[in-house]
């Protein structure tokens, strides 16, 4: 009877907590549906005419990516921004130039289907290849097995996620690796954040042979989460490479009034909507990403998004719970409205005490703070300017993803040599 009873329990607990699953995903798409609806008219409207605005200066972009017009420029973030970016790829270009044998590989996804780890690999490869270490992608669609054969790697980049390693010809692998050495590394990820449980994958691992493991976060909270724990007991590797602003794409370009009170580039996020919807319903914005209402056909493109950036008076910004709960990760927006030159509001993850001085950016630990900074703003642009001087030289001296490649390579070296 006590174990028919208990069996009635827990079938009542689950009935419970998926009632809970539901409700809570309907408040969600309340919210989601009410702050949509609370966007001022003119943000909506606008939007499209702001992209066409922002294609037409990509195509003219002799007009305003040239000595002169940096010179002529009365923006202090522009002309700071240029001379910064100049200083930096200065000092990073050809750096690991005939210093470094390794041929690395980066698998990168297509960008609809996954914005995020598109720009992420293809920063990653971009910023490689710039130090120049010979890098090649493998397309989302490309035969692996050709592609391998054809480059010839001896390093091999891809996710430990089943929408990717499903397009990789393992057997090709298998074959390559008899004549050719071939070490092989996949994102470390916690079934916590989406993906299958970690035990099942670590033993697929060690099937395929994968070598070792990279993370996009912190090393500090990688090495302390117990959860990441089954990677080091597996006898893994776990190297670094924390987000930061690729400077071939992000930076500020002249020519430009700030016209537009605020700029949000950013999947559609319930967080949004505690922190923003004040703003947008008052304020005069552009507003794009995937899973907006008013721009449903959204498509990424990094070199026309600083041309909107160098319109706006604001940068909005917000991270996921897990960002504010863990000092994992500052997201990619961070480091690029930056580098860009937009003075920044942002809500409080963990990591960016870390990450940026106290007086680099508008910092707001609630959602009246987050309005009263952005009216600051508006009101007293100069505020603005102060801090996003401070936040630019910032990241062009530790947080580009030159940086990020050069140290990511620096740990690779050191696995290489340990484990050839």
């Amino acid at each position: 009877m006590k174990n028919k009873s208990d069996s009635a329990n827990n079938y009542i607990n689950m009935g419970f907590a998926r009632i809970d699953r539901i409700r809570s995903k309907l408040n969600r798409s309340r919210e989601k549906l009410q702050f949509d609806r609370s966007i001022l008219g003119r943000t909506k409207n606008d939007h499209d005419k702001i992209i066409a605005d922002a294609e037409r200066a990509l195509k003219n972009k002799e007009f305003h990516e040239v000595e002169g017009a940096y010179a002529a420029s009365h923006d202090p973030l522009v002309r700071q921004g240029h001379a910064l970016k100049k200083q930096t790829e200065q000092k990073f270009k050809d750096s690991y130039a005939g210093k470094n044998v390794d041929r690395i590989m980066i698998h990168v996804p297509d960008p609809a289907s996954s914005p995020a780890g598109y720009s992420l690999f293809t920063n990653l490869a971009e910023s490689l290849e710039f130090l120049g270490v010979p890098t090649q992608i493998l397309g989302w669609n490309d035969n692996s097995g050709e592609a391998i054969d054809k480059f010839n790697p001896n390093v091999l980049l891809s996710s430990d996620h089943d929408s990717y390693l499903e397009r990789i010809d393992w057997e090709a692998i298998r074959k390559y690796r008899n004549a050719c050495q071939l070490k092989i590394g996949l994102t470390a990820s916690l079934a916590e954040y989406g993906n299958t449980p970690l035990g099942h994958r670590l033993t697929w691992a060690k099937k395929h042979g994968i070598d070792f493991f990279y993370s996009f976060r912190d090393e500090a909270y990688v090495s302390n989460r117990e959860e990441y724990r089954p990677f080091f007991d597996a006898g893994y590797k776990i190297l670094y490479l924390p987000f930061g602003a690729n400077i071939l794409h992000y930076y500020p370009v002249a020519g430009f009034v700030r016209d537009i009170d605020f700029v949000l580039i950013a999947s559609k996020k319930r967080e949004h909507a505690i922190f923003m919807k004040d703003i947008v319903k008052r304020n005069y914005g552009f507003i794009d990403g995937p899973g907006w209402k008013h721009a449903p056909h959204f498509k990424f493109n990094r070199d026309r998004d600083k041309y909107i950036y160098a319109r706006a008076k604001v940068g909005l910004n917000v991270h996921l719970p897990e960002q504010i709960e863990w000092a994992c990760e500052v997201n990619e927006r961070t480091y690029q409205l930056a580098a860009c030159g937009v003075p920044q509001v942002i809500d409080h993850p963990k990591l960016l005490d870390s990450e940026f001085s106290k007086d680099a950016l508008f910092v707001a630990e609630t959602p009246r703070q987050y309005s009263e900074y952005f009216e600051a703003i508006i009101r007293n642009p100069k505020v603005g300017e102060e801090r996003a001087m401070i936040a630019q030289r910032e990241v062009f001296h530790k947080h580009t993803t030159f940086h990020r490649a050069a140290s990511f390579m620096q740990q690779l070296d050191i696995y290489c040599a340990k484990n050839r």
